[in-house]
């Protein structure tokens, strides 16, 4: 595995949407997941130039393994909130990438934990080998 001090971290900015809130008229659990993943699908284009795109116009896809989220304190309808997340590790058959998600207004941390991605083969749907080039262009 590489040294997670040779990752950069990217944040974007979303805004609850009505159709996030739950019953309990905060933001559903599981929408947070969403939120990593529309952000992490955001900045593999923006930051680190190779969109999700180019994985799957080459038969290639990221698929969750893990996913663990430390919930903190909830967001309403209408708040901003910035989404944080960065590659930790990274190997041959995939990476592990963290997250951050704070409440623009209050700065405060609404959840923070990690996903471990694997490389797939979308044909057969069998792990694949990440191969150097990925690593290198994800390496910044």
């Amino acid at each position: 595995m590489k040294n997670s001090t040779a990752f950069s971290r990217f944040t974007t900015e979303f805004k609850v949407r009505p159709d996030d809130i739950d019953m309990f008229n905060h933001v559903h659990n599981s929408t947070y997941f969403d939120y990593v993943l529309a952000a992490r699908y955001e900045q593999m284009e923006t930051n680190y130039g190779m969109p999700m795109e180019e994985f799957l116009s080459k038969g290639l896809g990221w698929v969750v393994r893990t996913a663990f989220v430390d919930y903190k304190r909830s967001l309403g309808l209408g708040e901003f909130f910035f989404v944080e997340t960065g590659i930790d590790s990274i190997n041959s058959k995939g990476c592990r990438v963290s997250f951050e998600i704070k409440n623009k207004k209050t700065r405060k941390v609404v959840c923070d934990g990690w996903f471990d991605y694997v490389m797939i083969d979308i044909k057969t749907g069998r792990s694949m080998k990440v191969s150097e080039e990925m690593i290198e262009r994800y390496s910044i």
